[in-house]
């Protein structure tokens, strides 16, 4: 069949009818936005049309098939090109909102790196809106008048958290090692196991940053097995810092040997040498009620003697990005004099943030910390809520679902081996691939990210929250 292309042109409704009609259901984007898009998508059809492009390579995506329907007949492609023409231009519009968006997590991972690790309590998140929305006394002394230090307002909590002597807080826990590297251990030498020189997310690692902070790394030991006296052997008159790495993202088992934090402390002291453990996610909960894995603690770490411990603020703490050091005052005092730690300090909402949650903690509310909540949750509330979602799911025509056991885990490189025993709701389509319905959550409106495990998608009412369940309902009914 030939088909005249001005005829098909003529076909193509007026800008400001598809405008119209979008706008009566979008209440995001502006006329001016809405109109841009759409002349941009009809141009692209009129292109198509005209044999610029391809047309074999502009489709209609339809769960698993995918229609070409540029030489359809008349009536078919003014219903089909309608269809295409509205996802089209609600593509193009997700391109102008803000990329940092909410999504929801269904994977039953508590601290979800992609997705931004630890969620904040309410009243923290409350407690930071306050202060973003006014003015604030971040470094000002109110009770002389004068310039004051961002650091006290949490140093004092971390203080009688810990039990170190004093408290210092920079942007991250890998900025906290680097700062401790330049100021201590510049152009000398940092011993450190073979077995604890760990990479951490987006391929940094132990190594490389404290290269960065000019120290020199000495490896010592094996990659399975370290003992004191090859820290011993190793110290001379360059050493600066001896260095243990909590291994928080991965385990050794097995044939396997670390010396633990009170011997390296001891080896330490008899040699003068200060000892900095990089606890890596850190914790005031050690986790043995929940049922998981014990943890080192940071209470423990000041016990044992490190003379620096270094922590995540958004891992096992649950509070926001931060790279947290406690310690002694005198080596804390010293890192607070470098230049570096202006360019490393934490800014004022995440610092609101911390405290925020370190007050919970301090008022013994952990229930009121997300990730404690999540990591707590009984075998019995996650079977009642997977019900929940099954049935609500369970009324739609376009998939079935029903509820299996399965283990969350808590992620963030924290806790490898911990699995923690959870009931699911794992779903099917009743037409299209288990893949494209995937996809097609993910790319809602509100992104729903979900996992695959044997021809299932998994729904983990671990990581939901109570708003997540009828938006994931709703998505589903549009399959």
């Amino acid at each position: 069949m030939i088909i005249d292309k001005k005829e098909r042109l003529r076909l193509l409704p007026a800008v400001h009818e598809v405008v119209e009609e979008l706008l009566s259901t979008d209440n995001i984007h502006t006329n001016n936005e809405v109109t841009w898009a759409v002349r941009r998508v009809l141009q692209k059809a009129r292109d198509i049309i005209l044999q610029r492009e391809n047309p074999e390579d502009i489709v209609l995506n339809r769960k698993d098939k995918q229609e070409v329907f540029w030489n359809y007949p008349e009536e078919e492609f003014i219903r089909f090109f309608r269809e295409w023409l509205i996802n089209e231009v609600k593509d193009m519009l997700k391109g102008t909102d803000l990329s940092l968006r909410r999504v929801i997590n269904a994977t039953g991972v508590v601290l979800h790196t992609n997705c931004g690790r630890a969620l904040l309590a309410r009243e923290v998140v409350d407690y930071v809106a306050q202060l973003a929305m006014s003015y604030n006394n971040l470094e000002l002394d109110l009770e002389k008048g004068t310039r004051g230090s961002r650091y006290t307002h949490v140093e004092k909590m971390l203080q009688e958290l810990s039990g170190a002597e004093a408290a210092l807080v920079v942007n991250n826990n890998a900025a906290a090692v680097l700062l401790i590297m330049n100021t201590l251990a510049n152009q000398r030498e940092v011993i450190v196991s073979r077995g604890e020189l760990v990479e951490v997310g987006g391929s940094f690692r132990i190594p490389d940053v404290i290269k960065a902070g000019g120290a020199k790394l000495v490896e010592v030991g094996t990659t399975n097995k370290t003992w004191s006296r090859d820290y011993s052997e190793a110290l001379n008159e360059n050493s600066a810092l001896l260095l243990k790495v909590h291994t928080s993202n991965y385990r050794i088992e097995g044939f396997h040997h670390e010396v633990d934090l009170s011997n390296l402390v001891d080896l330490g002291e008899k040699n003068n040498i200060p000892v900095v453990n990089d606890l890596g996610s850190g914790s005031f909960i050690d986790g043995v009620d929940l049922g998981i894995p014990k943890e080192p603690t940071i209470q423990e770490a000041v016990k044992a003697g490190a003379s620096l411990i270094t922590f995540s603020g958004d891992k096992l703490l649950g509070g926001p990005q931060a790279g947290i050091i406690v310690g002694k005052k005198d080596l804390i005092d010293k890192l607070k004099k470098n230049q570096l730690t202006r360019a490393l300090r934490i800014d004022k909402l995440s610092l609101a943030a911390l405290i925020g949650t370190l007050r919970l903690y301090e008022k013994e509310d952990i229930e009121k910390i997300p990730i404690w909540r999540m990591l707590s949750l009984k075998g019995s509330d996650l079977l009642k809520e997977a019900q929940n979602l099954q049935k609500g799911i369970s009324n739609l025509t376009t998939v079935e679902a029903e509820v299996q056991e399965h283990a969350s885990c808590v992620g963030g490189g924290a806790l490898p081996t911990a699995n923690l025993p959870s009931f699911v709701c794992a779903i099917r389509p009743l037409q299209g691939s288990v893949v494209n319905l995937e996809r097609f959550l993910l790319h809602g409106d509100i992104p729903i990210l979900t996992r695959i495990v044997k021809e299932r998608i998994i729904l983990d009412p671990r990581t939901l929250l109570p708003e997540d369940y009828q938006i994931i309902i709703d998505r589903l009914s549009e399959w």
